[in-house]
């Protein structure tokens, strides 16, 4: 802590634009990778979700299996009982009894034309069923082969990317822990609400990195003094001179270099 409070106002300008510089890395870093992790994570998904259906759809065909079983079962069972009663009606006494057979008779008929219907409803299910099953699979062949390339190309990224990513990060930790809390505060503060991450930028030709609004000769000087924290009057953003940027962006470079 004491260290914090005794650096200077240009050894926390330097730090802060260290630290923006490594932060603009990773930045450009996981602007490499893009929307690759959410394109896995949303093809990831989209299989789950083909599989699930695919699931559900053998699920509703084994129901479907189970009724022809049932109908075939009440088809046999029917015919069984014509059987019976068209035995029946060779011993009857009178014709109520034959006419009473007759009529079981004709309603065990009925019971299997329905029954017949019912098996050939169960079977265009089937046959429709097993339509969107093969589709869905193609669509799940397809979706796999995808995702297996995205993930090739994201896994190959990061094995480029990761290592170097983590000691950026670690060095950034480091940065933030020998400036002042406020600072660093303020500093995420801006980087959050300002175009690219850009919460500390050089003087360019005048102007204030990142917006390109004029700094007034004045300014221009106080900042060169590194005296005090300036910031840019229209973006909040720190400023620092030129000479000091290019400094640390060679001294920066050379630790880039050594990761």
């Amino acid at each position: 802590m004491a260290k914090k409070t005794e650096a200077t106002v240009e050894e926390k300008l330097r730090a802060l634009y260290d630290l923006q510089l490594i932060h603009s890395r990773v930045d450009t870093i996981r602007n490499v990778r893009g929307e690759l992790p959410l394109e896995v994570e949303d093809l990831e998904d989209e299989v789950a979700g083909l599989n699930t259906r695919l699931e559900k759809l053998g699920g509703e065909l084994g129901l479907i299996d189970d009724q022809i079983k049932a109908k075939k079962i009440l088809i046999e069972e029917s015919k069984a009982s014509i059987k019976k009663y068209t035995e029946q009606q060779k011993n009857v006494r009178n014709n109520r009894e034959y006419n009473s057979l007759s009529k079981e008779i004709e309603f065990q008929e009925l019971e299997i034309q329905l029954a017949e219907k019912n098996i050939r409803e169960y079977r265009a299910q089937i046959e429709q069923k097993n339509s969107v099953i093969d589709q869905t699979k193609e669509r799940v062949g397809e979706r796999q082969k995808h995702l297996k390339h995205k993930k090739q190309e994201l896994d190959a990224i990061l094995g480029e990317t990761e290592k170097e990513e983590q000691a950026l990060l670690e060095q950034s930790q480091a940065f933030e822990n020998s400036i002042d809390e406020r600072l660093v505060k303020a500093y995420n503060r801006i980087r959050s609400n300002v175009r690219n991450g850009l919460a500390v930028v050089a003087i360019e030709r005048g102007a204030s990195g990142g917006s390109f609004f004029t700094i007034p000769p004045q300014v221009q000087v106080e900042i060169a003094g590194r005296k005090k924290i300036i910031t840019d009057e229209h973006s909040g953003r720190i400023l620092v001179d030129e000479e000091l940027a290019r400094e640390e962006q060679q001294k920066m470079q050379e630790v880039f270099a050594k990761l």
